[in-house]
């Protein structure tokens, strides 16, 4: 069930009428709503995996239990790691097992040595790296001390599976779901009128931006070799804002979602493509698995606690780690690794914490240097992307070969002049919108009521107007 389908829209209205006129009295009733809409919500993408969902849940919660009642440390460790290790082992399984299989195999041939690998037929289950994650660090939290077990599994289930960010996301933390779970929850008109905001938002950049850049790019991407430098270039520009439209769309719309249930969702975008060097960059996107990474594995490996080569060991790890969790392909692996390297000379030079603030905040235009420092850490990123986008590491290497010759400086084969201009206004919207917390939020706030609503018509009449062909959200694949 796609945020931007028909089944959605019958869904949604379907449940938040049941949940604030039928069940509003009652917090435990609310609660179990949430939690068969969410189940009902992801057996609509292959119900067999909901029994995989389930026992990821009932492990996480049953071992939370455990190891607060556990009588010594050795008792809580082991079942610590008996959590780490099912989850870590089904993730490894469903996501990873071909690819390891395949690479061995692949790698003793070069020593002579035929192997025939034995690769499963398994479908990923949507979801499960990110699901897996809220139980890691439940789990994690629990052992550290940091948070009690929670005892009502309902709740528990809920901050697992609610449906809004069960499949891409954001990934949430027990310490600041659970608890307004578990609180009761009034309707509050402007945080719905927000939240409805906010999903329209999503809705444009997902359906107008993401869906008709993918078809620009995928044309371009798959026929690079007949295509010009300057082409290419152009495809890898239209699939930076594809993934960015794709993710941030879903992220804006689960966020917008969860908010007409009086839930607020962790931020996962804060307008990346108008950083000013790479680490900036990270703290803007997909900040709930940057953060996730930050706190369950920079930190525990030092940090940026000692010398240079102990920043530069933990962000090399953090980065290649964060890679491989986007897929079983060595382009991810790479992809990982050119971040790592694209933000090495801040890390060495301390200056990765320089840019905390917006961009330009409280003024209309950047500088000359901020907005030579945007184009600089944008083209970084769009380079690291083709690595992201090709389907294998030969078909990235050739891609970029094609850039560098000659034909750089042609005029492009392709050049779709109505979606460039949609593009300019998205990119004019987000700039003037780019000190909220997402693009509209305050956009139009101070205009007269009939022109306010036409803005709001307007970006309706364009997602049915000029919706590109329908496309799978990215994210769905991780």
């Amino acid at each position: 069930m796609l945020f931007n389908s028909i089944s959605f829209a019958i869904f949604l209205p379907t449940v938040f009428l049941l949940y604030w006129f039928v069940t509003n009295k009652n917090l435990k009733l609310q609660n179990v709503l949430l939690l068969l809409a969410s189940y009902f919500f992801y057996a609509c993408w292959d119900w067999r995996f909901l029994f995989l969902l389930m026992f990821s849940t009932l492990l996480d919660y049953f071992t939370g239990l455990k190891m607060q009642d556990a009588e010594n440390q050795k008792r809580k460790r082991f079942w610590f790691w008996l959590s780490i290790s099912i989850n870590l082992g089904f993730l490894g399984v469903f996501k990873y097992y071909n690819f390891f299989a395949e690479s061995f195999a692949e790698a003793v041939s070069h020593i002579g040595l035929q192997v025939n690998p034995w690769t499963l037929k398994i479908i990923l289950p949507v979801g499960i790296s990110f699901y897996t994650f809220h139980g890691l660090s439940y789990v994690i939290d629990i052992y550290k001390d940091r948070i009690k077990a929670e005892s009502n599994f309902v709740d528990y289930a809920v901050f697992v599976s609610f449906f809004p960010l069960l499949v891409a996301g954001p990934i949430e933390r027990a310490t600041h779901l659970l608890p307004q779970i578990k609180k009761r929850r009034t309707f509050d008109y402007s945080q719905s009128v927000d939240g409805l905001r906010q999903i329209l938002w999503g809705l444009f950049k997902k359906i107008v931006i993401a869906d008709n850049c993918a078809e620009i790019a995928n044309q371009i991407f798959n026929n690079s070799a007949d295509q010009s430098g300057s082409t290419l270039v152009l495809g890898a520009v239209f699939f930076a804002f594809q993934i960015y439209g794709d993710f941030s769309g879903y992220s804006d719309i689960a966020i917008g979602t969860a908010r007409l249930f009086g839930i607020d969702l962790l931020r996962n975008f804060a307008f990346p493509y108008f950083s000013r060097d790479i680490a900036e960059f990270w703290r803007r996107w997909h900040i709930s698995l940057s953060s996730w990474f930050k706190d369950y594995l920079y930190i525990p490996l030092g940090g940026s606690k000692g010398g240079n080569w102990m920043r530069i060991r933990n962000t090399f790890i953090i980065f290649i780690v964060s890679g491989f969790w986007h897929g079983a392909n060595w382009t991810f692996i790479v992809w990982g690794g050119l971040n790592a390297l694209f933000i090495m000379p801040s890390i060495i030079m301390r200056t990765h914490r320089n840019h905390l603030e917006t961009v330009a905040q409280g003024k209309l235009f950047p500088t000359v240097k901020e907005f030579f420092q945007m184009m600089t850490t944008f083209a970084l990123a769009v380079f690291a992307w083709i690595f992201f986008r090709a389907e294998n590491i030969t078909h990235a290497f050739s891609y970029v070969s094609g850039i560098f010759s000659k034909s750089l400086f042609s005029v492009p084969a392709i050049i779709p002049r109505f979606l460039t201009l949609f593009i300019i206004i998205f990119v004019i919207i987000e700039w003037l919108g780019r000190e909220q917390q997402y693009a509209i939020a305050k956009l139009g706030m101070r205009w007269k009521s009939p022109f306010r609503y036409a803005m709001y018509y307007a970006i309706i009449i364009a997602i049915f107007w000029f919706a590109g062909e329908d496309q799978q959200f990215i994210y769905f694949q991780f």
